[in-house]
């Protein structure tokens, strides 16, 4: 399975989803004029990694802020982990943002994923 490597920009987020490496991770602000657009290529691969994952995926999120078009598509995307054996997402916040903490937690309640809400 190909890398999937988008380099982060001041509206939209660095993703890196690498199977060979173990390295899923999606950081940073997430402001993309089309977030369907900008977020379909990372469905698409995580549909296709869902056929043949490793024993063990932990996939990493940091986002420092996203917008309402956006958090439709982090859902999307964590719904996609659902069909992921061995999938659990890590959701990172800053420690002074209280928006970042409970939106992980919101969406923690949205999907039947193993979920870690943690402080960075």
């Amino acid at each position: 399975m190909n890398r999937l490597e988008i380099a982060g920009t001041e509206d939209t987020p660095k993703v890196i989803l690498d199977k060979n490496e173990g390295l899923f991770e999606i950081s940073g602000r997430s402001l993309p004029e089309d977030a369907a657009e900008f977020y379909h290529p990372i469905i698409t691969w995580l549909e296709g990694y869902s056929k043949a994952p490793n024993t063990d995926t932990a996939i990493q999120i940091k986002l420092e802020y996203f917008n309402t078009a956006s958090s439709k598509l982090i859902l999307d995307v964590l719904t996609k982990c659902e069909k992921i054996t061995g999938a659990k997402v890590l959701w990172f916040f800053s420690e002074d943002d209280e928006d970042m903490q409970e939106a992980g937690e919101e969406f923690s309640e949205l999907v039947e994923v193993p979920f870690e809400v943690k402080q960075y």
